[in-house]
């Protein structure tokens, strides 16, 4: 070069700090609608559902979404897993959960219906073969 200027190379962390430095100040100043748009992405999939929103089993027992039923009665519905961890898996749901959605959620008012469900669980084991459980 002529005249008395010197360009000096940057070190490797300076041009880090300079792209840095531009980019929070970027989208400080004028923050990416894009960002917001994630953000609130990741907002809806953290939280939890509404309490009343139907389950992927409320859709199976309305036959919303196709299932393997083995089993079916006016309280209970008993299906293949799609993804079985053993030779026969089969789910057995309440038809009416009536604020069950959960072991650790049972109360008395829900014997009945926990009995059921064992009751079935016996009626489809021997369905398929599993006298022995």
């Amino acid at each position: 070069m002529s005249d008395s200027t010197t360009i000096k190379p940057h070190s490797p962390s300076s041009r880090m700090e300079v792209i840095a430095s531009h980019i929070l100040t970027s989208t400080t100043l004028n923050p990416s609608p894009m960002a917001s748009e994630k953000e609130a992405a990741i907002a809806a999939a953290a939280a939890p559902p509404p309490a009343d929103a139907p389950t992927i089993f409320d859709k199976i027992i309305k036959k919303e979404i196709p299932a393997n039923i083995v089993y079916e009665d006016d309280k209970v519905l008993a299906f293949r897993d799609i993804n079985p961890q053993a030779p026969t898996h089969i789910l057995i749901i309440p038809k009416v959960k009536d604020g069950l959605t959960g072991l650790s959620k049972a109360e008395e008012r829900h014997i009945d219906i926990l009995g059921r469900l064992l009751y079935t669980a016996k009626l489809v084991a021997k369905q398929e073969g599993l006298d022995d459980g």
